[in-house]
């Protein structure tokens, strides 16, 4: 018997995160064991010590043991290292143009749709991109007015 193939959804856009838009490159990152250990703490895990990180393109195997002295294993994003908020943050200050902006605020918009952030990083990360808008506005009309 044959299975039915799996059909896609035609109307996801492919390519629209930082990671598969070549924003932010994690699986380059060292991540360190107390870096992996605040990350995984943040999320409520009780972690003794970590076992071992392998990074892959878009997400962090971290073995590790927990305080009862269980090893746990698991898959985690990225985004629940206090890294990703500082490139993303990078990336929205690096914006030199409105077109620039404007792409990227498409991809955060994904972004903040599809995964999910704590409540306080999509906060932060929403508020930069508000104020980068209003600081390339203004140059903008800063230059305008200047050429008249």
């Amino acid at each position: 018997m044959f299975r039915k193939p799996r059909t896609t959804n035609q109307y996801r856009r492919k390519g629209k995160n930082l990671i598969t838009a070549n924003k932010i490159k994690p699986e380059q990152w060292q991540i360190s064991n107390n870096e992996a250990k605040e990350a995984l703490k943040a999320k409520g895990y009780k972690v003794k010590q970590i076992k071992k990180i392998h990074c892959l393109k878009h997400q962090v195997s971290i073995s590790f043991w927990d305080t009862k002295g269980n090893i746990c294993s698991s898959f985690f994003s990225y985004r629940i290292f206090a890294r990703w908020q500082k490139e993303a943050e990078k990336l929205i200050y690096h914006c030199s143009n409105l077109k620039e902006w404007t792409k990227l605020n498409h991809i955060m918009q994904y972004e903040f749709a599809y995964y999910s952030y704590p409540s306080e990083i999509e906060d932060t990360l929403s508020t930069a991109l508000e104020n980068r808008l209003y600081v390339l506005k203004a140059t903008f009309q800063q230059a305008v007015f200047h050429v008249i």
